[in-house]
């Protein structure tokens, strides 16, 4: 697929209802996030949760086919995440940074060349490495063992291996096919 060059304003709209509908999901699934904590899942949750919420900038990049889309799709998402009052607050706009930038190297590898699975497969290497880099230090994972990293490691992975690349890669057949892109 070819590079678009310029930004026009349905993409503009496209993104701001994207994030506005994914930061309404992700405020949602904190519930989730929060209920799987209170159980013997608790410290599995984030890692099982991270691939939902990563899914908007992946998707803004495969539909809108720009530079900067995946980045500005993840950020916006969190940044409405955090106006809907998140129990996060400001730190949805670090994290919403960080995981907007491992979406949008996931593009950037290909040279902006490939928009479709390849994409995404590099997005999700980006977005698990990158996010549990972040974990490590921020989050206290430091604390746990190797095997219990190496658990939580995969699980992430698998986590956003579903939603940022398979799903988000079946999502955009569906819009294709229903010439929305």
């Amino acid at each position: 697929m070819s590079q678009k060059h310029r930004w026009k304003l349905k993409d503009i709209i496209f993104l701001a209802l994207l994030a506005c509908f994914f930061g309404l999901i992700y405020q949602g699934a904190s519930y989730l996030y929060y209920a799987l904590a209170a159980t013997p899942l608790k410290p599995y949750a984030n890692d099982l949760m991270l691939g939902l919420w990563l899914m908007a900038g992946p998707l803004a990049g495969v539909c809108l086919r720009q530079k900067g889309a995946a980045f500005l799709g993840e950020f916006l998402a969190a940044t409405t995440e955090m106006l809907l009052f998140s129990s996060w607050g400001a730190a949805n706009l670090i994290t919403g940074s960080l995981q907007g930038l491992a979406s949008e190297l996931g593009f950037a590898t290909t040279l902006y060349k490939n928009w479709g699975a390849r994409g995404l497969a590099y997005g999700v290497i980006w977005a698990t490495l990158l996010t549990f880099a972040w974990d490590y230090f921020y989050s206290g994972y430091r604390a746990y063992s190797l095997p219990m990293l190496l658990s939580l490691l995969g699980l992430r992975f698998l986590s956003l291996a579903f939603f940022d690349g398979l799903l988000i890669y079946l999502i955009k057949r569906l819009l294709s096919k229903a010439q929305v892109f």
